[in-house]
């Protein structure tokens, strides 16, 4: 989907984050006679809880575990009483990600207040295991100062890696509040546009189902009955060939909303592998880009309408249904 409101908790990463080392520390530590056998990583989780057994075990590896002066290489070893340990913590993957890196952003609009991007699919907007780096947050950090001293450098919202299209971002922590609060008020308009699998019945319907984690792939969301609110409107807009392309207006931010949604009615969107999206129409990324983005100025309080004209591979894929501008 699109949007994750910031007022909630912004989409979970795979595994718990690792607290944040920003510089290399060294620890150490002896043996006693009631740990006396104990595996060496199960040792050093004891030592050091706040960090996950997997991060230490990762150290142990690297030949950063020091057991009476000489490198272990093993995890599994067993201590001895009386051993001395020395174990030294590299700085995360986490403390390196907040950087600024020079990477474009296409800019719709900006203010001393906040801007809105046309995000292409394939950046990803915060970083996250598996993309520490590369991410509109670390091209924020590099585009100006005040990104360094708000919360997620002003992003209020994001859109999934391969989502392209319209985000807005704040500059200043009055804009992130009124952003912010707008969001979670529903204040603010946001409408995509989608190529699903399957021929729409209804010229439109809303699908009003709760969206939670899956039970079963915690990389996936899912429509369960213990979720949070989510309603996604939805307009036929054209249909050829088993796919039909749709408008989508959003009144909740649900983590892959849209993508969830339109899945649980056996409509996936085209290429969206991970809720049985087929590759179709030439598209090797899920057929979504957040495409018009309204609100109120939360500093003067002006209505202020974006529109981001689909990318070329979206565009191409929308013809073959017969449709030049799809709106």
């Amino acid at each position: 989907m699109g949007l994750t409101i910031a007022t909630e908790p912004l989409p979970e990463a795979d595994e718990p984050a690792e607290p944040l080392v920003a510089d290399a520390e060294r620890r150490a530590a002896r043996v006693t006679l009631a740990e006396h056998g104990e595996r060496l990583d199960r040792w050093l989780v004891a030592q050091h809880g706040e960090f996950s057994r997997s991060y230490l075990q990762t150290l142990v590896e690297g030949g950063q575990v020091l057991v009476d002066g000489q490198v272990a290489c093993a995890a599994s070893r067993r201590v001895r009483a009386g051993q001395w340990v020395e174990i030294t913590l590299l700085p995360t993957l986490q403390s390196q990600a907040f950087r600024a890196e020079p990477i474009a952003l296409a800019i719709v609009f900006e203010d001393e207040h906040l801007l809105v991007l046309d995000k292409p699919a394939g950046l990803v907007v915060h970083p996250a295991p598996g993309n520490w780096s590369g991410t509109v947050l670390n091209a924020l950090l590099a585009h100006h100062d005040g990104a360094a001293v708000l919360p997620r450098a002003g992003i209020v919202h994001r859109l999934d890696k391969d989502t392209s299209g319209l985000m807005v971002v704040a500059k200043t922590l009055p804009a992130m509040t009124g952003l912010t609060r707008a969001i979670a008020a529903r204040e603010v308009h946001r409408e995509y546009l989608a190529l699903v699998h399957g021929t729409l019945r209804q010229p439109s319907f809303t699908i009003e189902a709760p969206i939670g984690r899956d039970p079963v792939v915690r990389v996936k969301m899912a429509v369960v009955t213990d979720g949070k609110p989510a309603r996604t409107d939805v307009a036929l807009l054209a249909t050829r060939d088993a796919y039909s392309g749709v408008r989508c207006t959003l009144h909740t931010g649900r983590t892959h909303q849209i993508r969830v949604h339109l899945a649980s009615r056996g409509h996936a969107l085209v290429s969206d592998t991970l809720y049985g999206g087929r590759p179709a129409l030439g598209l090797v990324r899920q057929a979504l880009h957040a495409w018009q983005l309204g609100f109120d100025h939360p500093v003067d309080g002006m209505p202020r309408q974006f529109k981001a004209a689909l990318p070329t591979d979206l565009m191409a894929a929308w013809q073959q249904l017969g449709v030049g501008e799809p709106v």
